[in-house]
């Protein structure tokens, strides 16, 4: 089986910046077209730059908690590549909770950014794929669904809460899909990652050496996770080499949840 993604669209959300960024030009550089989507325009053209010229690479900007900019972002990438084939669900948020304040919303919030938006476009791709399927009348995969999932959906920390419970939610979504669409040939996976050097992650650590410290000694490899370090598990799932592979919840984590889940708390 290849790695190979020539030929094929994708749509990679969270792509200003990160792990989202990372995993969009890896596929662009192993011959896939790529809708880049994140909210922040300006982030996008500043990271994307001359890249943009390159007829493979498009980018679309907007709220994907809003029905319309999901439709509109479908409409943007079959105008611009006439098909999609992979879709890499990466717009995640994280934030804070405080488990014991009954007016704290960030469970609602967080289910709604990194659960709700992540569904609603998965199913609406996943109905073009399936029309796609239906056209080319073939026996091959007609698709293949990313999700970008975390450890914190099996591991605790209080002031993770909501972003636990929403990626939780996440890893059960993405067996449900996988089962819902395997009859159109349509492959659902995730990516349970650890510690990565997102942007996120840049800005937590930035002022905060103990934390950088606490996440190195938690983990068995001792250090953080580049993005870069990521893409090639990203493309093994939207390549052919994983035709087989669907409903899985895949960990990159440097050997994180290995430890002692009460004595080393998740960051």
């Amino acid at each position: 089986m290849s790695f190979s993604l020539s030929g094929k669209t994708a749509i990679v959300t969270g792509a200003a910046n990160g792990i989202g960024l990372a995993i969009g030009r890896q596929f662009a550089k192993e011959g896939a077209n790529v809708m880049f989507v994140d909210q922040d325009e300006a982030a996008l053209l500043q990271e994307l730059g001359d890249d943009m010229e390159d007829s493979n690479i498009r980018h679309f900007a907007g709220d994907l908690r809003e029905r319309l900019t999901i439709a509109n972002l479908l409409s943007a990438t079959i105008d611009a590549f006439d098909q999609v084939d992979i879709l890499v669900n990466g717009a995640r948020k994280v934030v804070a909770s405080e488990p014991l304040n009954p007016d704290d919303e960030s469970v609602e919030f967080l289910l709604k950014h990194n659960l709700m938006s992540t569904l609603r476009l998965s199913q609406l791709v996943a109905k073009r794929m399936i029309r796609q399927g239906e056209e080319r009348e073939g026996e091959g995969v007609n698709g293949a669904i990313i999700n970008l999932s975390s450890i914190a959906a099996r591991r605790t920390h209080p002031d993770l809460m909501g972003y636990s419970v929403a990626s939780a939610a996440l890893d059960q979504m993405t067996r449900s899909l996988a089962v819902s669409l395997a009859p159109h040939r349509i492959r659902v996976n995730s990516i349970a990652f650890g510690s990565v050097m997102s942007a996120s992650m840049q800005a937590t650590l930035k002022d905060n050496r103990a934390m950088r410290q606490d996440i190195e000694k938690h983990t068995p490899l001792n250090r953080i996770a580049a993005p870069a370090e990521l893409t090639e598990t990203a493309q093994f799932l939207a390549s052919d080499a994983s035709a087989f592979m669907t409903g899985q919840v895949l960990t990159l984590d440097g050997g994180r949840t290995l430890l002692d889940p009460v004595t080393a708390p998740v960051h």
